[in-house]
């Protein structure tokens, strides 16, 4: 197995700790991930390929969960965003979404995937002027969101942007929030119960920013 197959294959979260992340509603993952059942009709998953009943998600499958969460916050609908998404995955294999080559070294297969797919304008993966590509606001988001490597995987989500120091990373406590190696969740925690701002920077040699940014990251997963 490639490291890059290998690290979008990784088992990091369960399906609550991916609502949570991303600050989707309770089941929405789930659904988006591995289909679901209403009134006696199967709606199958956008991000597999078919359902597999596992209660596992991968990095690869955060990762494009992260990015339909962008489309869905401007009101597009899953079930326009399915054609789009097997399109890519015939071209690409799996985690089509989790990669950026798809969206920004393919200017003809983003095309048919737009006329293929019947997407309207707010769903588009990109803008295509004079034969150039330019991504749409959800995606320039995501890009800023997310770190690549040299063999396109993402490796690391920045959930504030990437000028914020607060980083999730597969390979580091399962995933968890950190900022600059300490967990965001044990900073918000610590300041809950009583503890200022400067003694958390002290005691784990962080700015005062860096602990204002983490309690208020978790504070917005919350909310």
């Amino acid at each position: 197995m490639s490291d890059v197959a290998s690290l979008l294959d990784r088992p990091v979260y369960t399906f609550p700790e991916v609502d949570r992340l991303l600050g989707l509603h309770s089941g929405t993952s789930r659904r988006w991930i591995d289909g679901y059942r209403r009134d006696g009709k199967q709606y199958p998953p956008v991000v597999r390929e078919e359902p597999t009943g596992s209660e596992v998600v991968t990095w690869g499958e955060f990762v494009e969960t992260r990015l339909l969460s962008e489309y869905r916050n401007t009101g597009v609908p899953m079930l326009r965003m399915r054609p789009a998404v097997d399109i890519l995955r015939r071209e690409f294999g799996r985690y089509p979404l989790a990669r950026s080559k798809p969206f920004t070294d393919s200017r003809d297969l983003i095309l048919m995937v737009q006329d293929e797919s019947a997407l309207d304008r707010r769903m588009r993966f990109v803008v295509v002027r004079t034969n150039q590509i330019v991504l749409s606001e959800e995606m320039a988001r995501y890009f800023d969101h997310v770190s690549f490597d040299d063999h396109d995987a993402p490796t690391t989500v920045h959930p504030l942007g990437n000028d914020v120091p607060v980083t999730i990373d597969p390979l580091v406590r399962g995933g968890a929030p950190m900022i600059n190696g300490v967990q965001t969740e044990v900073l918000a925690t610590l300041r809950n119960g009583g503890d200022t701002v400067g003694d958390l920077a002290r005691w784990y040699d962080l700015s005062e920013a860096d602990v204002g940014s983490a309690i208020a990251y978790e504070k917005a997963l919350a909310a």
